[in-house]
Protein backbone atom coordinates (compact mmCIF):
# COMPACT_ATOMS: atom_id res chain seq x y z
CA UNK A 1 0.00 0.00 0.00
CA UNK A 2 1.26 3.46 -0.86
CA UNK A 3 1.30 6.33 1.61
CA UNK A 4 1.74 10.04 2.00
CA UNK A 5 5.22 10.26 3.49
CA UNK A 6 5.23 13.94 4.48
CA UNK A 7 3.92 17.38 3.58
CA UNK A 8 5.90 20.57 2.99
CA UNK A 9 4.88 24.22 2.95
CA UNK A 10 7.24 26.00 0.57
CA UNK A 11 6.96 29.57 -0.77
CA UNK A 12 7.67 30.44 -4.39
CA UNK A 13 9.25 33.89 -4.83
CA UNK A 14 11.45 33.75 -7.95
CA UNK A 15 13.78 36.29 -6.38
CA UNK A 16 15.19 33.57 -4.07
CA UNK A 17 16.57 31.74 -7.10
CA UNK A 18 20.20 32.99 -7.34
CA UNK A 19 20.11 33.25 -11.13
CA UNK A 20 17.08 35.54 -10.75
CA UNK A 21 17.88 37.35 -7.53
CA UNK A 22 21.54 38.03 -8.41
CA UNK A 23 22.37 38.62 -4.76
CA UNK A 24 18.98 39.90 -3.59
CA UNK A 25 18.08 36.35 -2.55
CA UNK A 26 20.42 36.72 0.42
CA UNK A 27 17.85 39.03 2.01
CA UNK A 28 15.75 35.87 2.48
CA UNK A 29 18.55 33.76 3.98
CA UNK A 30 16.30 32.05 6.52
CA UNK A 31 13.96 30.99 3.72
CA UNK A 32 16.85 29.70 1.61
CA UNK A 33 18.17 27.56 4.44
CA UNK A 34 14.70 26.23 5.26
CA UNK A 35 14.02 25.35 1.62
CA UNK A 36 17.29 23.43 1.52
CA UNK A 37 16.26 21.60 4.71
CA UNK A 38 12.97 20.59 3.08
CA UNK A 39 14.86 19.29 0.06
CA UNK A 40 17.16 17.20 2.26
CA UNK A 41 14.15 15.83 4.12
CA UNK A 42 12.56 14.81 0.81
CA UNK A 43 15.82 13.13 -0.19
CA UNK A 44 15.71 11.11 3.04
CA UNK A 45 12.13 10.01 2.34
CA UNK A 46 12.87 9.16 -1.32
CA UNK A 47 9.29 9.42 -2.62
CA UNK A 48 8.30 7.72 -5.86
CA UNK A 49 6.19 10.78 -6.75
CA UNK A 50 5.95 14.37 -5.59
CA UNK A 51 2.52 15.99 -5.74
CA UNK A 52 2.86 19.75 -5.98
CA UNK A 53 -0.10 22.07 -5.40
CA UNK A 54 0.24 25.57 -6.82
CA UNK A 55 -1.91 28.69 -7.15
CA UNK A 56 -0.27 29.82 -10.39
CA UNK A 57 -1.01 27.13 -12.93
CA UNK A 58 -4.12 27.13 -15.17
CA UNK A 59 -6.87 28.04 -12.71
CA UNK A 60 -10.57 27.42 -13.21
CA UNK A 61 -13.25 29.05 -11.14
CA UNK A 62 -15.08 25.81 -10.41
CA UNK A 63 -12.67 22.92 -11.02
CA UNK A 64 -9.27 21.81 -9.76
CA UNK A 65 -6.77 21.38 -12.62
CA UNK A 66 -4.42 18.38 -12.83
CA UNK A 67 -1.82 18.25 -15.60
CA UNK A 68 -2.07 15.04 -17.66
CA UNK A 69 0.64 15.63 -20.28
CA UNK A 70 3.54 13.10 -20.38
CA UNK A 71 6.26 15.58 -19.37
CA UNK A 72 6.16 18.67 -17.23
CA UNK A 73 8.67 21.32 -18.24
CA UNK A 74 9.40 24.95 -17.46
CA UNK A 75 12.03 27.64 -17.09
CA UNK A 76 12.62 31.04 -15.54
CA UNK A 77 12.68 33.01 -18.82
CA UNK A 78 9.87 35.21 -17.51
CA UNK A 79 12.24 36.29 -14.73
CA UNK A 80 15.33 36.82 -16.87
CA UNK A 81 16.89 33.38 -16.32
CA UNK A 82 15.88 31.32 -19.35
CA UNK A 83 18.87 29.05 -18.82
CA UNK A 84 17.37 27.63 -15.63
CA UNK A 85 15.23 24.81 -17.00
CA UNK A 86 13.48 21.79 -15.53
CA UNK A 87 11.77 18.72 -16.94
CA UNK A 88 10.00 15.93 -15.10
CA UNK A 89 8.13 12.78 -16.03
CA UNK A 90 4.49 13.21 -15.12
CA UNK A 91 2.99 10.39 -13.07
CA UNK A 92 0.04 10.32 -15.48
CA UNK A 93 -1.48 7.17 -14.00
CA UNK A 94 -1.68 8.77 -10.57
CA UNK A 95 -2.84 12.11 -12.01
CA UNK A 96 -5.72 10.50 -13.92
CA UNK A 97 -6.69 8.37 -10.92
CA UNK A 98 -6.93 11.54 -8.80
CA UNK A 99 -9.16 13.24 -11.38
CA UNK A 100 -11.45 10.22 -11.69
CA UNK A 101 -11.74 9.70 -7.94
CA UNK A 102 -12.41 13.40 -7.31
CA UNK A 103 -15.24 13.41 -9.84
CA UNK A 104 -16.78 10.35 -8.20
CA UNK A 105 -16.60 12.25 -4.91
CA UNK A 106 -18.49 15.21 -6.43
CA UNK A 107 -15.40 17.43 -6.49
CA UNK A 108 -14.99 19.12 -9.87
CA UNK A 109 -11.58 18.23 -11.29
CA UNK A 110 -10.14 18.48 -14.81
CA UNK A 111 -7.24 16.57 -16.33
CA UNK A 112 -5.42 18.80 -18.81
CA UNK A 113 -3.90 16.76 -21.61
CA UNK A 114 -2.34 18.02 -24.84
CA UNK A 115 -5.61 18.05 -26.78
CA UNK A 116 -7.47 20.05 -24.15
CA UNK A 117 -4.57 22.46 -23.74
CA UNK A 118 -4.48 23.07 -27.50
CA UNK A 119 -8.24 23.44 -27.85
CA UNK A 120 -8.56 25.99 -25.05
CA UNK A 121 -5.21 27.75 -25.39
CA UNK A 122 -3.92 26.53 -22.02
CA UNK A 123 -0.18 26.53 -21.41
CA UNK A 124 1.20 23.27 -20.03
CA UNK A 125 4.49 24.92 -19.01
CA UNK A 126 5.14 24.78 -15.29
CA UNK A 127 4.50 27.99 -13.38
CA UNK A 128 6.85 29.60 -10.87
CA UNK A 129 4.71 28.22 -8.06
CA UNK A 130 6.03 24.80 -9.08
CA UNK A 131 9.46 25.75 -10.37
CA UNK A 132 10.74 27.59 -7.29
CA UNK A 133 10.23 24.77 -4.75
CA UNK A 134 11.43 22.15 -7.25
CA UNK A 135 14.60 24.16 -7.91
CA UNK A 136 15.67 23.41 -4.34
CA UNK A 137 14.37 19.83 -4.33
CA UNK A 138 16.33 18.66 -7.38
CA UNK A 139 19.60 19.89 -5.90
CA UNK A 140 19.17 17.08 -3.35
CA UNK A 141 16.89 14.54 -5.01
CA UNK A 142 15.68 14.04 -8.56
CA UNK A 143 14.58 10.40 -8.79
CA UNK A 144 10.86 11.09 -8.73
CA UNK A 145 7.84 11.56 -10.95
CA UNK A 146 5.71 14.67 -10.58
CA UNK A 147 2.00 15.46 -10.35
CA UNK A 148 1.14 19.13 -10.90
CA UNK A 149 -2.14 20.40 -9.40
CA UNK A 150 -3.58 23.92 -9.53
CA UNK A 151 -6.22 24.55 -6.90
CA UNK A 152 -9.56 26.23 -7.60
CA UNK A 153 -11.39 28.72 -5.35
CA UNK A 154 -13.70 26.04 -4.02
CA UNK A 155 -14.84 25.89 -0.41
CA UNK A 156 -12.22 25.00 2.16
CA UNK A 157 -14.26 21.89 2.97
CA UNK A 158 -14.17 20.67 -0.64
CA UNK A 159 -10.46 21.40 -0.92
CA UNK A 160 -9.77 19.44 2.26
CA UNK A 161 -11.94 16.60 0.94
CA UNK A 162 -9.91 16.70 -2.29
CA UNK A 163 -6.79 16.20 -0.19
CA UNK A 164 -8.47 13.17 1.37
CA UNK A 165 -9.18 11.87 -2.16
CA UNK A 166 -5.46 12.20 -2.94
CA UNK A 167 -4.64 10.19 0.18
CA UNK A 168 -7.02 7.39 -0.81
CA UNK A 169 -5.76 7.28 -4.40
CA UNK A 170 -2.14 7.16 -3.24
CA UNK A 171 -2.98 4.21 -1.00
CA UNK A 172 -4.73 2.40 -3.84
CA UNK A 173 -2.03 3.11 -6.44
CA UNK A 174 0.73 1.88 -4.15
CA UNK A 175 2.88 4.98 -4.40
CA UNK A 176 5.03 6.57 -1.72
CA UNK A 177 4.34 10.26 -2.16
CA UNK A 178 5.51 13.55 -0.73
CA UNK A 179 3.25 16.60 -1.04
CA UNK A 180 4.42 20.17 -1.53
CA UNK A 181 1.95 22.96 -0.76
CA UNK A 182 3.39 25.85 -2.73
CA UNK A 183 2.25 29.26 -1.57
CA UNK A 184 3.29 32.61 -0.22
CA UNK A 185 1.49 34.10 2.75
CA UNK A 186 0.38 37.74 3.01
CA UNK A 187 1.43 40.05 0.18
CA UNK A 188 0.56 43.10 2.29
CA UNK A 189 3.21 43.25 4.97
CA UNK A 190 4.75 46.62 4.08
CA UNK A 191 4.25 49.69 1.95
CA UNK A 192 7.18 48.54 -0.18
CA UNK A 193 5.47 45.22 -0.93
CA UNK A 194 3.63 44.44 -4.18
CA UNK A 195 0.22 45.39 -2.75
CA UNK A 196 1.15 47.88 -0.07
CA UNK A 197 0.45 47.46 3.64
CA UNK A 198 -2.69 46.20 5.32
CA UNK A 199 -2.77 45.58 9.08
CA UNK A 200 -4.56 42.30 8.42
CA UNK A 201 -1.47 40.98 6.62
CA UNK A 202 0.75 40.43 9.67
CA UNK A 203 -2.23 39.17 11.68
CA UNK A 204 -3.08 36.59 9.02
CA UNK A 205 0.48 35.31 8.79
CA UNK A 206 0.78 35.05 12.56
CA UNK A 207 -2.39 32.97 12.73
CA UNK A 208 -1.43 30.67 9.84
CA UNK A 209 2.01 29.98 11.30
CA UNK A 210 0.48 29.36 14.74
CA UNK A 211 -2.08 26.92 13.30
CA UNK A 212 0.67 24.99 11.53
CA UNK A 213 2.88 24.91 14.62
CA UNK A 214 0.01 23.50 16.67
CA UNK A 215 -1.27 21.09 14.01
CA UNK A 216 -4.65 22.82 14.38
CA UNK A 217 -6.37 21.74 11.18
CA UNK A 218 -9.87 22.88 12.17
CA UNK A 219 -8.51 26.31 13.00
CA UNK A 220 -8.00 26.98 9.29
CA UNK A 221 -11.76 26.72 8.81
CA UNK A 222 -12.39 29.35 11.47
CA UNK A 223 -10.14 32.05 10.03
CA UNK A 224 -11.84 35.44 9.74
CA UNK A 225 -12.76 35.76 6.02
CA UNK A 226 -12.22 39.52 6.11
CA UNK A 227 -8.71 38.99 7.47
CA UNK A 228 -8.01 36.41 4.75
CA UNK A 229 -9.33 38.71 2.01
CA UNK A 230 -7.50 41.82 3.19
CA UNK A 231 -4.36 39.84 4.06
CA UNK A 232 -3.83 39.01 0.40
CA UNK A 233 -2.35 35.48 0.56
CA UNK A 234 -2.01 32.84 -2.14
CA UNK A 235 -0.97 29.77 -0.14
CA UNK A 236 -3.95 29.05 2.11
CA UNK A 237 -5.81 26.75 -0.28
CA UNK A 238 -2.63 24.83 -1.10
CA UNK A 239 -2.13 24.26 2.62
CA UNK A 240 -5.71 23.07 3.15
CA UNK A 241 -5.49 20.51 0.34
CA UNK A 242 -2.16 19.29 1.69
CA UNK A 243 -3.61 18.95 5.20
CA UNK A 244 -6.41 16.85 3.73
CA UNK A 245 -3.84 14.34 2.45
CA UNK A 246 -3.00 13.62 6.11
CA UNK A 247 -6.61 13.40 7.30
CA UNK A 248 -7.01 10.87 10.11
CA UNK A 249 -3.39 10.91 11.23
CA UNK A 250 -1.56 12.55 14.08
CA UNK A 251 0.49 15.50 12.88
CA UNK A 252 4.05 16.39 13.85
CA UNK A 253 4.68 19.84 12.38
CA UNK A 254 7.90 21.86 12.32
CA UNK A 255 7.96 25.46 11.18
CA UNK A 256 11.48 25.96 9.86
CA UNK A 257 11.29 29.67 9.10
CA UNK A 258 9.06 32.67 8.61
CA UNK A 259 10.09 36.06 7.25
CA UNK A 260 8.86 38.82 4.97
CA UNK A 261 11.87 40.68 3.57
CA UNK A 262 10.13 41.92 0.41
CA UNK A 263 6.73 42.73 1.89
CA UNK A 264 5.48 39.17 1.32
CA UNK A 265 5.31 36.46 3.97
CA UNK A 266 7.39 33.33 3.35
CA UNK A 267 6.65 30.38 5.59
CA UNK A 268 8.51 27.07 5.36
CA UNK A 269 7.34 24.01 7.29
CA UNK A 270 7.46 20.22 7.37
CA UNK A 271 4.46 18.20 8.53
CA UNK A 272 5.11 14.55 9.27
CA UNK A 273 2.36 12.09 10.05
CA UNK A 274 2.07 9.86 13.07
CA UNK A 275 -0.32 7.05 13.92
CA UNK A 276 -3.91 6.80 12.76
CA UNK A 277 -6.27 8.66 15.07
CA UNK A 278 -10.02 8.48 14.44
CA UNK A 279 -10.49 11.79 16.26
CA UNK A 280 -8.62 13.45 13.39
CA UNK A 281 -10.96 12.12 10.69
CA UNK A 282 -12.39 15.53 9.89
CA UNK A 283 -14.03 15.50 6.45
CA UNK A 284 -17.59 14.69 7.57
CA UNK A 285 -17.28 16.86 10.67
CA UNK A 286 -16.17 19.86 8.60
CA UNK A 287 -19.08 19.53 6.18
CA UNK A 288 -21.53 19.18 9.08
CA UNK A 289 -20.17 22.33 10.70
CA UNK A 290 -20.52 24.16 7.41
CA UNK A 291 -24.13 22.99 7.15
CA UNK A 292 -24.80 24.30 10.65
CA UNK A 293 -23.25 27.67 9.75
CA UNK A 294 -25.47 27.93 6.68
CA UNK A 295 -28.53 27.08 8.76
CA UNK A 296 -27.73 30.01 11.04
CA UNK A 297 -27.33 32.26 8.01
CA UNK A 298 -30.78 31.23 6.77
CA UNK A 299 -32.35 31.77 10.20
CA UNK A 300 -30.96 35.30 10.37
CA UNK A 301 -32.14 36.42 6.90
CA UNK A 302 -34.37 39.48 6.89
CA UNK A 303 -37.33 39.73 4.43
CA UNK A 304 -35.21 41.40 1.72
CA UNK A 305 -32.54 38.69 1.71
CA UNK A 306 -35.04 35.87 2.14
CA UNK A 307 -36.98 37.10 -0.90
CA UNK A 308 -33.79 37.24 -3.00
CA UNK A 309 -32.91 33.66 -2.07
CA UNK A 310 -36.42 32.31 -2.63
CA UNK A 311 -36.59 34.04 -6.02
CA UNK A 312 -33.45 32.41 -7.38
CA UNK A 313 -34.14 29.01 -5.80
CA UNK A 314 -37.64 28.90 -7.30
CA UNK A 315 -36.41 29.97 -10.72
CA UNK A 316 -33.57 27.42 -10.77
CA UNK A 317 -35.81 24.57 -9.59
CA UNK A 318 -39.02 25.33 -11.48
CA UNK A 319 -38.21 27.93 -14.13
CA UNK A 320 -40.91 30.19 -12.67
CA UNK A 321 -40.71 33.76 -11.38
CA UNK A 322 -42.41 34.08 -8.01
CA UNK A 323 -44.84 36.85 -7.05
CA UNK A 324 -44.22 39.04 -3.98
CA UNK A 325 -46.03 37.79 -0.89
CA UNK A 326 -48.69 40.05 0.59
CA UNK A 327 -47.18 39.78 4.07
CA UNK A 328 -43.90 41.47 3.09
CA UNK A 329 -43.07 44.74 4.88
CA UNK A 330 -45.11 47.58 3.38
CA UNK A 331 -42.01 49.52 2.26
CA UNK A 332 -41.09 46.61 -0.03
CA UNK A 333 -44.54 46.66 -1.65
CA UNK A 334 -45.28 50.39 -1.68
CA UNK A 335 -41.87 51.92 -2.52
CA UNK A 336 -39.79 51.87 -5.68
CA UNK A 337 -35.98 52.06 -5.87
CA UNK A 338 -32.95 50.69 -7.66
CA UNK A 339 -31.73 47.44 -6.11
CA UNK A 340 -28.55 45.38 -6.34
CA UNK A 341 -28.50 41.70 -5.40
CA UNK A 342 -25.10 40.14 -4.65
CA UNK A 343 -24.49 36.42 -4.29
CA UNK A 344 -21.43 34.81 -2.73
CA UNK A 345 -20.33 31.21 -2.54
CA UNK A 346 -17.66 30.19 -0.05
CA UNK A 347 -16.70 33.83 0.38
CA UNK A 348 -16.22 34.41 -3.36
CA UNK A 349 -18.53 36.54 -5.51
CA UNK A 350 -20.87 34.30 -7.52
CA UNK A 351 -22.99 36.97 -9.16
CA UNK A 352 -24.10 40.59 -8.79
CA UNK A 353 -26.73 42.40 -10.85
CA UNK A 354 -28.71 45.53 -10.09
CA UNK A 355 -30.54 48.57 -11.30
CA UNK A 356 -29.50 52.15 -10.63
CA UNK A 357 -33.12 53.33 -10.75
CA UNK A 358 -36.43 51.54 -10.26
CA UNK A 359 -37.63 49.49 -13.23
CA UNK A 360 -40.38 47.46 -11.55
CA UNK A 361 -43.61 48.20 -9.68
CA UNK A 362 -41.97 48.03 -6.26
CA UNK A 363 -38.81 47.08 -4.36
CA UNK A 364 -39.99 43.49 -3.93
CA UNK A 365 -40.24 42.93 -7.69
CA UNK A 366 -36.91 44.66 -8.19
CA UNK A 367 -35.34 42.16 -5.78
CA UNK A 368 -37.02 39.17 -7.46
CA UNK A 369 -35.84 39.96 -10.99
CA UNK A 370 -32.37 41.14 -9.98
CA UNK A 371 -31.79 38.05 -7.82
CA UNK A 372 -32.59 35.84 -10.81
CA UNK A 373 -30.34 37.92 -13.06
CA UNK A 374 -27.48 37.79 -10.55
CA UNK A 375 -27.67 34.00 -10.44
CA UNK A 376 -28.31 33.29 -14.10
CA UNK A 377 -27.34 36.27 -16.27
CA UNK A 378 -24.19 37.81 -14.78
CA UNK A 379 -21.83 37.51 -17.79
CA UNK A 380 -18.80 37.02 -15.54
CA UNK A 381 -20.06 33.67 -14.26
CA UNK A 382 -21.70 30.50 -15.52
CA UNK A 383 -25.34 30.21 -14.36
CA UNK A 384 -25.91 28.91 -10.86
CA UNK A 385 -26.64 25.19 -10.74
CA UNK A 386 -29.23 23.64 -8.42
CA UNK A 387 -26.48 21.77 -6.57
CA UNK A 388 -24.99 25.13 -5.47
CA UNK A 389 -28.12 26.65 -3.95
CA UNK A 390 -27.52 25.51 -0.38
CA UNK A 391 -24.06 27.13 -0.38
CA UNK A 392 -25.11 30.60 -1.55
CA UNK A 393 -25.21 33.70 0.65
CA UNK A 394 -27.16 36.76 -0.49
CA UNK A 395 -27.12 40.47 0.20
CA UNK A 396 -29.48 43.18 -1.04
CA UNK A 397 -28.62 46.85 -1.46
CA UNK A 398 -31.52 49.29 -1.88
CA UNK A 399 -30.14 52.42 -3.51
CA UNK A 400 -31.00 55.90 -2.32
CA UNK A 401 -31.21 58.74 -4.82
CA UNK A 402 -27.80 59.60 -6.37
CA UNK A 403 -26.43 63.13 -6.09
CA UNK A 404 -23.68 64.79 -8.15
CA UNK A 405 -20.30 65.59 -6.62
CA UNK A 406 -17.72 68.11 -7.74
CA UNK A 407 -14.66 66.64 -6.04
CA UNK A 408 -13.30 63.28 -4.91
CA UNK A 409 -13.10 64.86 -1.45
CA UNK A 410 -16.88 64.53 -1.23
CA UNK A 411 -16.65 60.73 -1.43
CA UNK A 412 -16.24 58.12 1.28
CA UNK A 413 -15.64 54.52 0.16
CA UNK A 414 -17.37 53.08 3.22
CA UNK A 415 -20.44 55.31 3.19
CA UNK A 416 -21.06 56.14 -0.48
CA UNK A 417 -21.21 54.18 -3.69
CA UNK A 418 -20.20 55.93 -6.91
CA UNK A 419 -21.62 56.26 -10.41
CA UNK A 420 -19.46 57.53 -13.26
CA UNK A 421 -20.99 58.64 -16.57
CA UNK A 422 -19.62 59.68 -19.94
CA UNK A 423 -22.14 60.02 -22.74
CA UNK A 424 -24.14 56.79 -22.93
CA UNK A 425 -21.60 54.89 -20.81
CA UNK A 426 -21.99 54.50 -17.05
CA UNK A 427 -20.49 52.41 -14.29
CA UNK A 428 -21.54 51.85 -10.70
CA UNK A 429 -19.73 50.55 -7.65
CA UNK A 430 -21.43 49.83 -4.35
CA UNK A 431 -20.03 51.21 -1.07
CA UNK A 432 -18.17 49.34 1.64
CA UNK A 433 -16.76 46.52 -0.50
CA UNK A 434 -13.95 44.25 0.68
CA UNK A 435 -10.62 45.35 -0.76
CA UNK A 436 -11.92 48.75 -1.90
CA UNK A 437 -10.69 51.21 0.69
CA UNK A 438 -10.43 54.60 -1.05
CA UNK A 439 -12.60 56.77 -3.33
CA UNK A 440 -9.81 56.67 -5.91
CA UNK A 441 -10.08 52.89 -6.04
CA UNK A 442 -13.86 53.17 -6.36
CA UNK A 443 -13.61 55.53 -9.31
CA UNK A 444 -10.93 53.46 -11.07
CA UNK A 445 -13.05 50.30 -10.81
CA UNK A 446 -16.26 52.07 -11.86
CA UNK A 447 -14.48 53.55 -14.90
CA UNK A 448 -13.23 50.11 -15.95
CA UNK A 449 -16.72 48.65 -15.59
CA UNK A 450 -18.14 51.43 -17.75
CA UNK A 451 -15.40 51.23 -20.38
CA UNK A 452 -14.50 54.86 -19.75
CA UNK A 453 -10.84 55.85 -20.09
CA UNK A 454 -9.42 57.83 -17.16
CA UNK A 455 -8.48 60.65 -19.54
CA UNK A 456 -12.06 61.01 -20.82
CA UNK A 457 -14.44 63.62 -19.49
CA UNK A 458 -16.87 62.06 -17.03
CA UNK A 459 -19.18 63.01 -14.18
CA UNK A 460 -19.33 61.46 -10.71
CA UNK A 461 -22.35 60.86 -8.53
CA UNK A 462 -22.52 59.39 -5.06
CA UNK A 463 -25.28 57.45 -3.37
CA UNK A 464 -26.01 55.71 -0.11
CA UNK A 465 -27.56 52.29 0.27
CA UNK A 466 -29.72 50.43 2.72
CA UNK A 467 -27.83 47.14 2.98
CA UNK A 468 -29.49 43.88 3.95
CA UNK A 469 -27.38 40.77 4.53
Amino acid sequence: MGEILSVYLMPHPPIIIPEVGKGEERKAQSTLEAMEACAKHIEEKKPHTIILITPHGPMFRDAIAVMAVPRLTGNFARFGAAGVKMSFENDVELARAIVDSAERSNISCIGIDGNMASEYGISTAMDWGALVPLYFVIKQYSDFKLVHITYAPLSYEKLYAFGKVIQEVVHACQRDVSVIASGDLSHRLSQDGPYGFNPMGPKLDKQIISLIENGDVEGFFNLDPVMVEEGGECGLRSIIIALGTLDGYELYPRVLSYEGPFGVGYGVAILEKGELNSARLLVNRLFEKKHQRMQKVRQNEDPYVRLARRSLESYIRTGKVIEPDDDLPREMLDNRAGVFVSIKKDGQLRGCIGTIEATRRNIAEEIIYNAISAGVHDPRFIPVDESELEDLVYSVDVLKKPEPVNSIDELDAKRYGVIVRSGHKSGLLLPDLEGVDTPQQQIEIALRKAGIRPDESYTIERFEVERHK
